[in-house]
């Protein structure tokens, strides 16, 4: 398995993309995942934001990842599909980031529904149109031999059954699961269950851990949180991560563990990742550098 990161630990810190490309030079890590920004925004612009924008040019940004030794494992184009507008933001924006994942190197790009029951819709009329979308989704990803993975992260993505008619909407590799072991747990879910009945269908992985006062507060009440503000295996989640561990590994997973906590500029990741590493050397799995 290889290990990544999300640049959104390092929101709160207010750094720019290259600051991720080095943080990941620096530690040894030769896999990011980040968000991407349909348009401008002055905090990126200035130089405030670990996002990648969809004006900049994929082949000259692949270079300059290649400079560091760093590749794409996905890009985050999770703008929610279940809504009202969903069809009308969310579609093309997904669209768009398809063909420029493709350019940039990058296999893989994340899509979600929204963190709670959309308004105006019954669960049926979301589900429909979700289904719509991804019709054209999955035609655009296949063209472009690109993997869109659904997210575990909102109101329907949680729910276990929900997310199995999801998966269902297309009959296409190009169509698989990001699982997320912090969103399955704080959502009320139980990662290892949920881990294993998806396993055919993994194609990436978000490794997150839950502190014990969040749990307390928000656990079932939740359906996704955007980054922990603790250090993998310092939470109440940390033994659920392993059972998922080992169900990947038996299964042959060889993919992306993509760590998401807050950063605090640097130590939280750190001391998340060597979490990591000492766990995936303890399972017996190798990390691999492709």
């Amino acid at each position: 398995m290889q290990i990544g990161f999300h640049t959104d630990a390092f929101n709160s810190s207010y750094w720019n993309f290259e600051q991720c490309l080095q943080w990941a030079e620096r530690n040894d890590v030769h896999y990011i995942e980040c968000g991407l920004i349909d348009g401008v925004s002055w905090i990126h612009g200035l130089g405030y934001q670990p996002h990648v924008a969809l004006y900049e040019d994929p082949l000259l940004l692949r270079r300059k990842m290649e400079g560091y030794g760093v590749r794409f494992s996905q890009v985050d184009a999770a703008y929610p599909l279940s809504g009202t507008d969903g069809p009308t933001r969310g579609l093309p924006y997904v669209l768009k980031s398809i063909p420029w994942a493709k350019h940039a190197g990058c296999p893989n790009v994340a899509t979600t529904d929204g963190l709670h029951k959309p308004e105006g819709l019954t669960d049926a009329e979301a589900m429909d149109h979700m289904k719509r979308s991804y019709a054209q989704i999955v035609e655009c990803a296949a063209a472009y031999e690109i993997t869109v993975n659904i997210e575990v992260h909102g109101y329907f993505t949680t729910n276990p059954d929900r997310m199995a008619e999801m998966l269902a909407f297309c009959d296409s590799t190009y169509l698989r699961m990001n699982l997320d072991t912090g969103n399955t747990f704080i959502a009320g879910q139980d990662p290892v269950a949920f881990a294993k009945r998806f396993l055919d269908k993994v194609a990436h992985v978000h490794v997150k851990d839950v502190s014990e006062t969040l749990a307390a507060a928000a656990r079932g009440e939740q359906t996704g949180i955007a980054v922990s503000h603790c250090a993998i295996g310092d939470g109440v989640n940390a033994d659920n991560i392993k059972q998922c561990l080992v169900l990947l590994r038996d299964r042959g997973y060889n993919g992306i563990l993509s760590m998401e906590c807050e950063g605090q500029g640097g130590p939280l990741i750190e001391k998340s990742l060597a979490w990591l590493r000492q766990t995936l050397s303890q399972l017996g799995i190798a990390e691999q550098v492709v």
